[in-house]
């Protein structure tokens, strides 16, 4: 087995920020939606209660960036929803939206700001886990955190649920289909470096070591990366015929464009956890020959949740609007998470949610999940991407 390595190859320059950097003053922060929210202290949140603000976390820049009109689109979705019935515990919600494609301490520090003035009584949305590890080191344990990303395994600190898939639904399941279907065995993980990639590397490594597929090689390259040459020349010398990408919004898309230009889309098979609408959108119909995704959610997905919540969408934003994708549901799925919480307790007060009992079954857009401590159990499916969109193969993962 060739060790795990990281390449450093040129790296996509940032685009500027469309989110304003940590507050100087307490009016800097807005909502998706509507005119400014300003800060509050916690005694003046404690008085005016009709109102349950959400510091809403998902990328607006960088890599990721591209994730975000999906995720606002299906933020406020939510919102306007629940506010049109009775809110979260009986509050109007808003939305003070954080730019979660920054330097995961910038992030943190920023969100950390909200919770400390009491301008914010919860955490939610879509970010790299990397962001999740530093926002939950700086207000882990003072309020509640619906994350809404595909992660790496558990995380026990206090108040954060976990409502993504992870590799023992999603990506183990996956390449169990892929060897018995279409014969590959021989993996090579490529992914960006930081702690989801690396530490579900690890995990398929060992989840595969005595079966009939294996891990062969591992590379980590730096969030923004352009140029993957290096990558694609290993590619084509060594003996694999599946490549696992942990590879994040627009490195996937340069990854996915380069590797068809190589020929190697004929003979070695992708997978990815991460590849989602958007991603095929960027990379172009000529890019995605032999390309699987995983996921709980696909739009246009063939349930009666799935076309539930795709109709109300369109319904909602038109013919024109983002991309529907599982990024953009998951974000969807942690406002409603939230109320759930407030339906069966009365309050997202932390003290109060912590009481909830696991096992528990409740219906979203991705049909029947069950809260398994503060993960998720849900329903995980395999795609294959047909130039621009998905067709599913098969449900991978069912919620018991």
């Amino acid at each position: 087995m060739l060790p795990a390595q990281v390449v450093e190859v040129k790296s996509q320059p940032r685009r500027p920020s469309r989110c304003a950097d940590p507050p100087q003053s307490d009016d800097t922060h807005r909502p998706a939606r509507g005119a400014p929210l300003p800060a509050l202290t916690t005694s003046a949140r404690t008085t005016e209660r009709e109102t349950l603000s959400v510091a809403f976390v998902v990328p607006l820049q960088g890599p990721t960036g591209l994730y975000g009109p999906s995720c606002l689109a299906c933020g406020d979705l939510a919102v306007e929803e629940l506010n049109a019935d009775r809110g979260i515990a009986g509050r109007q919600v808003d939305l003070v939206v954080v730019d979660g494609g920054r330097d995961p301490d910038v992030v943190a520090a920023e969100v950390g700001h909200l919770v400390d003035t009491g301008a914010v009584d919860a955490v939610a949305g879509w970010h790299i886990s990397a962001v999740r590890q530093a926002i939950t080191r700086r207000i882990g344990g003072r309020v509640v955190y619906a994350y809404a990303a595909m992660h790496e395994g558990r995380d026990d600190t206090p108040g954060l649920f976990m409502l993504g898939e992870r590799p023992v639904n999603q990506l183990l399941p996956a390449t169990r289909w892929i060897h018995e279907q279409l014969g590959v065995g021989r993996w090579a993980v490529v992914g960006n470096d930081y702690v989801f990639p690396r530490v579900t590397g690890a995990t398929t490594r060992a989840a595969l070591q005595d079966g009939p597929s294996r891990i062969v090689s591992e590379t980590y390259v730096p969030l923004g990366t352009t140029n993957f040459t290096p990558v694609l020349d290993d590619l084509r010398q060594g003996d694999v015929d599946g490549v696992i990408m942990l590879l994040m919004g627009d490195d996937a898309i340069h990854f996915n464009r380069q590797f068809a230009r190589t020929g190697l889309a004929d003979q070695v098979t992708r997978l990815s956890p991460a590849v989602e609408e958007n991603t095929l959108l960027g990379g172009g119909a000529d890019a995605h020959q032999n390309l699987y995704a995983a996921a709980a959610y696909f739009d246009h997905m063939d349930t009666v949740e799935g076309h539930d919540f795709s109709r109300a969408y369109y319904r909602r934003y038109g013919a024109w609007a983002p991309a529907l994708n599982a990024i953009g549901e998951s974000c969807y799925e942690a406002i409603r998470f939230l109320a759930w919480l407030g339906d069966r307790h009365g309050s997202i007060d932390l003290a109060t949610v912590s009481a909830t009992e696991p096992g528990r079954f409740y219906d979203s857009p991705r049909g029947l999940v069950r809260l398994d401590g503060n993960l998720l159990d849900q329903d995980v499916y395999l795609a294959s991407a047909d130039a621009l969109e998905f067709t599913i193969r098969e449900q991978i993962t069912r919620t018991s």
